[in-house]
């Protein structure tokens, strides 16, 4: 088990110093960024200017001549070959995390990074957070302090931290190539890149972006990334693997998930998180579901950048362009998509409690009929996000099992989101949220199920303190995050104290970013097998630090006693009898109607 702690996270993004607008009043329009506002503002020391025109150090050298790069400062590179096979490839423009990054345009043994030192960087663009495409080259985590300039004149302060490229963990890193380079010829160990983010101050235009002074900090692509206003996520799943598929060669998946909120347009998102290779989409529609692979109407076409597919380079994702159709809201959508190679294997959400399906050879995205449509599947393989046009946000859901839906019927949309969802769209007392499902069966708070990298027979995902950027602070519109996870840390062995430690540090993430924070207490499972009496002690301790500590300095804005909710009065170390699914860890439907139905929507 290790224990993480704030200030150790891979990928750390607070601001630290004079703050404007305090973090205890932070809201999604205004995050808890450290702004300084001395007027005059300080000059920047050098003219900004553009990143490529910074690079000093060399990374990528070609297999047949190692020399001509050196990264780390004793010769070690990365290989141009292993990155053209992850489709990343000189110039190539990559969305991971939402923000899109272009890797340089060098050909190998040309210089295509920079050695962060205090330059000034020009970078321009509104958004909610500066992208980093970046790795560490000294022993461990590197860090750093910089400093964002705004065309107004103002500036904040951002701290950039970055794992080593040779021994990061691999469940955050953007990309990892099976290679490295050297002069005594090619190793057998992984490279890893990372895409870092760290908040701006929101509605403010960046001017320029001076970088920290380590050098062993090496930047390779930077930008702003762009709010999502205008979209509102209305579906959304967590990558939880990356499993063997098929293999399908020539096939179309048509995928069911199930909208919260509605609106006149729609995207998609598509993530081949956690790969080696690049994946072909050859065509994608949407259409309302009539039943199983039959649409309501004919499926109509999406498009990528204009054209009517896309590669998704490896650990990349790709947005569908804006599409007006009117997507109803509580309905099921069949998205459909093409894949004209050959996958072998794929990120999949496992635990989807829905049936969607697979054809026979050939381009079938566009079918108006379920005819081709002869075989099913029960996951959700690359599609990751659903988006609908205007609506007030979204609130993200992080957990395990219980939130993921186990135990409730398939096809049926009873997990509890899809109840909390359905109680939002019916009452007018706040606004009417997309509710976003992120959570993965077996998932942990601070030790990883999947190590993030190859391909696996287990779905539990990386740790919630690992997957926090990708599945919550990088979702659409995200305003209110609710974490309900914990039961599996302690099942397996964790102590209450690391499971707090992990809560306390989402919840201080997630707020910088601007997002307010909702943590439920962990559900009752005396009679699984794991849960002993020690278990349930460390449990309770949990309970008791959320009930004490929660909402007063803690980070978190509010508390779900879903542990009361779910508990038998009579014996509080088990589930109520009417709400257990039989295996005394799930709640069955009707405990998660419970769920949903305890929770004070004001809260949100």
């Amino acid at each position: 088990m290790r224990r993480r702690v704030w200030g150790t996270a891979v990928v750390l993004a607070l601001v630290s110093a004079v703050v404007t607008v305090p973090a205890t009043t932070a809201t999604a329009e205004s995050p808890a960024v450290s702004e300084e506002r001395s007027l005059p503002s300080a000059p920047a020391k050098e003219r900004p200017l553009p990143l490529e025109r910074l690079f000093d150090n060399t990374a990528v050298s070609d297999d047949a001549r190692p020399g001509e790069a050196d990264f780390d400062g004793s010769g070690g590179s990365l290989s141009a070959q292993d990155l053209t096979a992850a489709g990343w490839t000189p110039g190539r423009s990559l969305t991971v995390q939402g923000a899109r990054l272009a890797w340089p345009r060098g050909a190998a043994g040309e210089p295509d990074n920079v050695r962060a030192d205090g330059q000034s960087v020009r970078v321009g663009g509104r958004g909610d957070a500066l992208a980093f495409l970046v790795a560490g080259t000294g022993v461990g985590e590197e860090s750093g302090t910089g400093v964002v300039r705004y065309t107004n004149g103002s500036r904040s302060s951002y701290r950039l931290t970055a794992s080593d490229w040779r021994g990061g963990p691999l469940a955050t890193k953007a990309v990892a190539l099976p290679h490295i380079n050297t002069p005594g010829g090619q190793l057998a160990e992984k490279a890893r890149l990372y895409v870092v983010t760290v908040p701006l101050v929101r509605g403010r235009e960046v001017a320029s972006v001076e970088l920290p002074r380590n050098t062993d900090l090496h930047v390779f692509a930077l930008s702003v990334r762009a709010d999502s206003r205008g979209w509102t996520g209305s579906w959304g799943a967590s990558a939880s693997g990356y499993t063997a598929v098929g293999p399908w060669t020539d096939r179309t998946l048509r995928l069911v998930v199930h909208t919260s909120a509605g609106g006149p347009r729609v995207r998609i998102r598509l993530d081949n998180t956690f790969a080696a290779a690049p994946v072909r989409i050859g065509s994608a529609t949407v259409a309302v579901q009539a039943s199983g692979a039959s649409p309501r109407s004919a499926p109509v076409p999406l498009s990528f950048r204009g054209a009517s597919g896309t590669e998704i380079p490896a650990g990349a994702q790709a947005f569908s362009d804006p599409l007006a159709f009117d997507v109803p809201a509580d309905a099921n959508l069949l998205v459909s998509f093409h894949l004209p190679g050959t996958v072998t294997a794929a990120p999949v959400h496992s635990l989807a409690v829905q049936t969607s399906y697979v054809s026979t050879p050939g381009d079938h995205a566009g079918d108006g009929g379920p005819d081709a449509y002869t075989s099913t599947i029960t996951t959700w393989p690359l599609l990751t996000g659903v988006d609908v046009g205007g609506g007030p946000g979204s609130v993200v859901l992080l957990g395990d099992s219980i939130t993921d839906g186990e135990k409730s019927t398939r096809d049926a949309n009873r997990r509890w989101p899809d109840v909390l969802a359905g109680r939002l769209l019916k009452q007018s007392v706040v606004p009417r949220y997309g509710v976003l499902n992120h959570g993965i069966s077996a998932n942990r708070v601070v030790s990883d199920r999947y190590t993030g990298d190859g391909v696996s027979t287990d779905t539990g995902g990386v740790s919630a303190l690992y997957r926090l950027d990708r599945d919550v602070l990088a979702q659409t519109s995200a305003r209110t995050v609710v974490v309900f996870q914990g039961v599996n840390d302690v099942r397996w062995g964790a102590s209450a104290e690391q499971v707090v430690a992990g809560l306390v540090e989402i919840a201080e993430r997630a707020r910088a970013r601007g997002l307010r924070v909702l943590v439920a207490t962990i559900a009752p499972c005396e009679g699984e097998a794991r849960c002993t009496a020690v278990v349930d002690a460390e449990r309770v301790a949990v309970n008791q630090w959320i009930r004490d500590r929660a909402g007063s300095g803690s980070g978190f804005d509010g508390v779900l006693d879903f542990d009361v909710v779910l508990r038998d009065p009579e014996r509080p170390a088990r589930l109520l009898p009417a709400y257990d699914s039989g295996d005394h860890l799930h709640p069955g439907e009707a405990g998660l109607a419970a769920l949903a139905e305890s929770v004070d929507l004001r809260l949100l």
